[in-house]
């Protein structure tokens, strides 16, 4: 019982992971792509990395402040960093100290810095457009194929259900000795052949959806469809639209445009950072420092009093042996001890100083760095046209695809309305016994193809035109 349980629960569980379905439009499924590409995703750590670069270029115009701290010990012979003496005894040490430096002139290294920071900003930002429109028009071709295949589908239930249709009304004539037996076991071969194309639509379906899904990035589990949208009014003529005009009415919207143009700004303002390395640099700099030991751990203080007079015994005495004194002078205080915070108040220091630096000889560093930033500038130049030649080779192939695109589904439509008027007079004279099996098949499959064919030219304008409209929006 418990097993049988476990099983149901189980069961139960997959079902609902089987059900769970994302009935989405086409707006919808660029959205969720757009959210789950990861190249769309490398694209915005590009352009975060772009905002760190540019607050990194702008920080520099403003001071540097370190500080630094030391303590240690020294043993035997030193000096004894207060008095500056000789000492022969182990003493610790201890040193604070800040330091800054503001920069005055870099040959305007920074301005030029912030603007370049600016311009690959802006890069990083129509990079990351270029993604999402790649992704879109991806995901349109994805959606569309599914629609594609949905209308095949139910072409191919038509054609099933018209073939069983007339193979009822054939047993019929074949039952009354109209029409010879034959006919019912060429109809019925026709159906067989009607469900496997009707399994293959099947198939193709299922897999159109499935790339679909993998477009989206879905996890497992979760299954699509879409939603059809309306077609009406949509098929307009394009034979008025000149793909020259597109391509001019593109260069000043489509992003992979405006990136490798501020891509040349900014190889242009790499070459100036370049030469202003090759200018003298001017800086102000400061520093404030005081240090602590403890070779000396006592100070005497004076109070302001009158100093004592005091007999103090020499090293000499008289000749009968009395000390000999001398008179000394007292100062008036006393012995303090002589801490940590009395002796960096004592020491401290400051320095404040202009600081030139003029490059002479650097191993001509200074000027391979310039003629490369003039290289760079040339290379950006070149992508920039190359990325213009894409564009226009790019819109001319789709201005073409969508005027061929259009005139075959006018086509299509055409030939579709010739072939149902034929298929429905060759059904007339096949159920009078007037036409052959042979005839009427070949009429129906004829249909049947040109209603696909439609089907794919209908589908095919529509995205061919949906790029059209994309370069012209």
């Amino acid at each position: 019982m418990e097993n049988l349980l476990i099983i149901t629960l189980i069961i139960t569980g997959l079902n609902t992971l089987a059900q769970e379905k994302k009935v989405l439009t086409l707006q919808e499924c660029i959205n969720i792509a757009i959210e789950n590409n990861l190249s769309v995703q490398r694209s915005e750590l590009s352009l975060k990395t772009a905002e760190v670069n540019l607050m990194q270029a702008n920080a520099q115009r403003y001071p540097t402040l370190n500080a630094n701290g030391s303590y240690g010990f020294n043993w035997g012979r030193s000096i004894d960093p207060n008095s500056n003496l000789f000492v022969s005894k182990r003493i610790n040490t201890a040193a604070v100290g800040a330091s800054g430096s503001l920069p005055l002139l870099q040959g305007l290294q920074v301005s030029n810095g912030i603007k370049q920071s600016k311009t690959d900003l802006l890069a990083s930002d129509f990079d990351l457009q270029k993604a999402k429109n790649d992704i879109s028009i991806n995901v349109a071709s994805f959606f569309l194929t599914v629609i594609l295949n949905k209308e095949l589908l139910e072409t191919a239930k038509l054609q099933l259900k018209s073939s069983k249709q007339q193979l009822d009304q054939t047993k019929k004539l074949v039952a009354s000795g109209t029409l010879p037996i034959s006919n019912k076991f060429q109809l019925e071969s026709q159906v067989a052949t009607n469900e496997v194309t009707l399994i293959n639509n099947q198939n193709s379906l299922d897999l159109s959806l499935l790339d679909l899904k993998q477009a989206l990035l879905l996890p497992p589990g979760v299954e699509v469809d879409v939603v059809i949208p309306e077609t009406d009014g949509f098929f307009t003529e394009i034979e008025d639209i000149n793909s020259y005009d597109i391509y001019e009415s593109a260069l000043s919207k489509q992003p992979e445009i405006k990136a490798v143009d501020a891509r040349i700004r900014s190889a242009n303002f790499a070459l100036e950072v370049a030469k202003g390395s090759l200018y003298p640099s001017l800086s102000l700099n400061g520093n404030i420092n005081t240090n602590y030991s403890d070779a000396v751990d006592q100070i005497f203080i004076f109070d302001g009093g009158d100093p004592a007079n005091r007999l103090v015994p020499t090293d000499f005495e008289t000749s009968d042996g009395t000390a000999i004194f001398e008179r000394v002078e007292i100062p008036s205080g006393e012995v303090q001890d002589y801490g940590v915070i009395d002796q960096w108040d004592d020491n401290l220091r400051y320095s404040v100083s202009l600081g030139l630096f003029i490059p002479i000889l650097n191993g001509f560093s200074n000027r391979a760095a310039m003629q490369q930033a003039k290289i760079n500038v040339q290379q950006a130049e070149l992508n920039a046209r190359d990325e213009r030649n894409i564009l226009y080779q790019t819109i001319e192939s789709a201005y073409r695809s969508a005027l061929a695109a259009s005139r075959t589904y006018s086509a299509s439509e055409k030939q579709v309305a010739a072939l149902r008027e034929t298929y429905r007079a060759l059904e007339n004279q096949y159920n009078n016994g007037a036409a052959n099996f042979t005839d009427y098949q070949v009429a129906a499959n004829n249909l049947f193809q040109a209603q696909s064919d439609l089907s794919r030219a209908r589908y095919d304008f529509i995205f061919r035109k949906k790029i059209l409209d994309f370069y012209l929006r």
